[in-house]
């Protein structure tokens, strides 16, 4: 871990999705077989969220439009989510700041710390190697079921 940027804590991450109206999805794939797809289809069903789709070369996914990139969108997104491959990653932070996203979240398996300092710097809240679908289902005690440690105690039923 570098010096000036650390991994948001549980109860961080907790009130980046709380403060979260809309995300934008970078790397949205129309393939069901994808991450992209499984992830944007929770958050659809699942969540008040405003989804966003960005792929500059798909023109819908689940009856959504899809955008070329984050400067096409209607509004700016509170949080960017991002499947691209790592070497795309600080491009993609560019245009997260250029658009004024408030948090910057990178999926299983992405990691920069570079790009993690200079969102920082920028302002952004950066989340990097957690999927925004399981962090959303663990702090809405979705994950209850499969033995996961959600840290929400309920006896509510959903």
């Amino acid at each position: 871990m570098s010096a000036g940027w650390s991994s948001p804590s549980a109860q961080e991450r907790r009130a980046v999705l709380e403060r979260t109206h809309s995300v934008a999805i970078v790397g949205a794939s129309a393939k069901p077989s994808r991450a992209s797809y499984f992830v944007a289809s929770y958050l659809l069903s699942s969540s008040d969220l405003r989804v966003f789709f960005v792929n500059p070369v798909v023109d819908e996914i689940l009856g959504h439009p899809v955008y070329p990139s984050l400067t096409a969108l209607p509004e700016p997104p509170d949080l960017v989510d991002v499947f691209r491959r790592p070497s795309e990653v600080p491009a993609v932070l560019d245009e997260a700041i250029e658009v004024g996203a408030g948090s910057f979240w990178l999926q299983l398996g992405l990691w920069d710390e570079d790009v993690a300092r200079r969102g920082t710097e920028a302002g952004l809240t950066v989340v990097m190697n957690r999927c925004l679908k399981i962090e959303h289902a663990r702090f809405a005690g979705g994950l209850h079921l499969a033995g996961f440690d959600t840290g929400v105690i309920t006896s509510r039923r959903r």
